[in-house]
């Protein structure tokens, strides 16, 4: 199936505190990881990306989608549109804190194709990578990856989705700590 990529202009974050529904989006490629007490599930979608992050008492959802989407209002606790550089924080229980960056990148074309390089490597060594078609025949796929950390009390995340066409990468990290 040919998956294109939107525009980046088209593109909002969004972070719940509740389960969305799978079949909101559609997953191109998961990877489910538990631990003693949490849940993490990711997913690189045609948009960006779906993370889950659940324990007992917290659940988080951040989704990538484009401003038409249909997702639901309820239980959203932020949402922005992909621009320059932006952060939030949440604290959605006592002894949990939940931080996010995004950052949009308009490179070179010299820049953009080492960058491209330089993610394709990385994901040889860890981490779950998604190569969409290329829109030309000769182009550059756009890819969807996603690498996480973890160590005690502490879960990072980062995001990366190329754009060929624009010349441009869109980047998030999300950091969930918990006081042990």
């Amino acid at each position: 199936m040919n998956h294109l990529r939107p525009q980046v202009s088209q593109l909002m974050f969004h972070l719940y505190g509740r389960p969305l529904h799978p079949e909101l989006v559609e997953t191109l490629a998961l990877r489910r990881l538990q631990s003693a007490d949490a849940s993490l599930t990711l997913r690189i979608t045609p948009t960006g990306h779906v993370m889950t992050w659940e324990t007992a008492e917290v659940h988080l959802t951040e989704v990538t989608a484009t401003e038409d989407q249909p997702l639901p209002i309820g239980g959203r606790l932020f949402h922005h549109r992909f621009h320059g550089e932006h952060t939030e924080m949440f604290i959605p229980a006592s002894g949990v804190s939940y931080q996010m960056s995004s950052q949009v990148e308009v490179l070179s074309p010299e820049v953009f194709l080492h960058v491209h390089d330089e993610i394709v490597q990385d994901a040889a060594k860890r981490g779950m990578l998604y190569h969409f078609q290329p829109t030309h025949r000769i182009g550059l796929s756009p890819l969807g990856y996603i690498v996480h950390e973890q160590w005690r009390g502490c879960l990072s995340i980062s995001t990366f989705h190329t754009f060929p066409s624009e010349f441009t990468v869109v980047k998030t990290q999300s950091l969930i700590e918990r006081n042990e």
